[in-house]
């Protein structure tokens, strides 16, 4: 920028600096202004003016240098203009607020994508009402096929995990038919010479109850191999009639040398009678139960009145296993056992890390139960549950008798007293409660043989330390790897099962790794490690 003073200070040129364009000419009067005032007014004027020009020039570049904030911030205000994004924003949010409380319109047509939708406005014209309408009718379009899928993936995992892979279908038939072809599959477990072992009370004692081959090779596999004191233990696995031939045939043809092994069917049992166990029968038998476990589970439900979280609970409480004998079999011990003192019973869906052997050192006070608590704990699935978890307390004979605070404990690893239960009324207490559930349509409690064991063992439970049995590996896909590798005992319950596809595949290893995946009947059922 140059000045020009013409002769006689008459006038001055302000013009740019290469003396093409006069930006400004002043005409001085030397009767109105002195000279000092001249010069201070050129000084202002060369002040004021290139900043001017420098604003105009951010003002102009604004919508296209969103960088500049001193555009955005200072421009409009010296220029006089007015920023009204913030009214906008209000405007539309009173503009949502209204069409949050009417009606979506009939017949509105959906755009399928966000893309599809932003074309629509351009060329519809769409008004902000009508947008929020579209906005608003496609959220919630999404959110019932979000909520529809997980209801429907939640459904297919309970088939999944009701049903019997055709690898573990195949290894029961090709060792039951074993059991009818070759002798050393009939052989007598354990050998004669061993007989008086299964009720010498110096050995360690194992229950298992499963009609699942698979599952029960890898827990005393798991046993076998982590035990200090291998000799010592003794395995009195339990089946049911149809499995007995093929359960049979592999604890036969594969010896856990130097642990003994008994298998027994349940049809083997002279005890387990019609008399002994009449609530069971009627339990299995009757036709409103059977179809409540094994019906169709969609009918009726009101997916819009309930959470995923609940239906899937829901689903669990259907499971068939919650109507099997075996399952409800562990009521019985001390009258299937009537030699045996002290034994560790065992799901089939556990894998043992630890030897177990200082279980039958810990002194239980009297006490028949000794297992974990699972009350004290963050998670919400396994580790969090009091009776009102398992109960209705809207019943009067649950109000009346229990406490929904009281905390509850877990099935899978427990040790029993059995000399001490055999002085108490459990059984019959467990059959009582049984029977006013069936009389009240199962409207005391849904969920399998825990409810009715919780009530029955009141005042008999001693807490173990919970490191000696870790709960919900078939629950948990975020389960803590380094808490299950100190764990005694790991337990799969929970849908989950490790054997089946929908296990979580960073848990498996701990249960695959028992598996024998070198034995024949393995192989040719194609039971393949993961």
């Amino acid at each position: 920028m140059q000045l020009h003073f013409s002769p006689c200070m008459r006038s001055i040129t302000i013009s740019s600096s290469n003396g093409f364009i006069d930006l400004m000419k002043i005409k001085v009067a030397a009767r109105h202004f002195s000279y000092r005032t001249l010069f201070h007014t050129i000084l202002i004027l060369a002040f004021l003016l290139p900043f001017v020009f420098i604003l105009t020039a951010v003002v102009t570049l604004e919508g296209v240098n969103k960088c500049s904030s001193f555009g955005r911030r200072l421009g409009p205000r010296f220029l006089g203009r007015v920023d009204d994004s913030g009214r906008l924003v209000r405007d539309f949010y009173k503009i949502l607020n209204q069409v949050n409380t009417e009606e979506i319109p009939h017949g509105l047509k959906l755009p399928d994508s966000f893309s599809q939708l932003v074309s629509e406005m351009k060329n519809s014209h769409y008004d902000a009402r009508t947008f929020a309408f579209m906005l608003r009718a496609m959220m919630e379009k999404f959110e019932r096929d979000i909520r529809e899928s997980k209801f429907t993936e939640l459904m297919n995992k309970h088939f999944a995990a009701s049903s019997i892979p055709k690898g573990i279908h195949c290894l029961s038939l090709r060792l039951t038919d074993e059991y009818s072809s070759n002798a050393h599959a009939r052989k007598q477990l354990p050998p004669p010479e061993l007989l008086p072992v299964l009720s010498d009370n110096s050995y360690h004692h194992f229950i298992l109850s499963t009609d699942n081959i698979l599952a029960a090779s890898v827990v005393v596999a798991s046993t076998v191999h982590s035990s200090l004191k291998p000799e010592k233990i003794v395995f009195h696995v339990i089946t049911d009639k149809k499995t007995y031939a093929g359960m049979h045939s592999w604890f036969a043809l594969n010896p856990v040398f130097p642990a003994i092994v008994e298998v027994k069917g349940v049809h083997q049992f002279d005890w387990l009678t019609r008399e002994n166990v009449p609530v069971l029968q009627a339990v299995e038998n009757q036709n409103g139960i059977r179809d409540y476990y094994h019906g169709n589970h969609v009918a009726g439900a009101n997916f819009s009145d309930t959470t995923p979280r609940t239906f899937a609970s829901k689903l669990q409480a259907r499971s068939p296993k919650y109507i099997s004998l075996l399952n409800h079999l562990r009521i019985y011990i001390p009258e299937l056992f009537p030699n045996l003192d002290k034994v560790v019973f065992l799901d089939d869906d556990v894998v043992i890390q630890r030897d177990l052997s200082p279980l039958w050192e810990i002194d239980l006070g009297g006490k028949v139960n000794g297992a974990v608590e699972t009350c004290e704990g963050e998670d919400e699935w396994v580790m969090s549950k009091h009776f009102r978890n398992y109960f209705n307390f809207s019943h009067p004979l649950i109000a009346k008798n229990l406490d929904a605070d009281e905390c509850a404990w877990a099935y899978g690893m427990n040790i029993f007293d059995l000399s001490a239960w055999r002085k108490t009324n459990i059984r019959e207490t467990y059959h009582s409660w049984l029977r006013e559930n069936l009389k009240s349509n199962m409207t005391m409690w849904k969920l399998g043989t825990l409810p009715p064991a919780l009530i029955a063992f009141k005042g008999h439970v001693f807490p173990i330390d919970p490191s000696w049995h870790m709960l919900g590996l078939g629950y948990q896909n975020n389960t803590n790897i380094e808490r299950v590798k100190k764990a005694a005992v790991v337990h799969y319950n929970g849908q989950s099962k490790p054997w089946l596809q929908i296990g979580f595949e960073h848990l498996r290893p701990f249960w695959t790794k028992y598996v024998n995946y070198s034995n024949d009947f393995i192989r040719n059922c194609h039971i393949l490690e993961s």
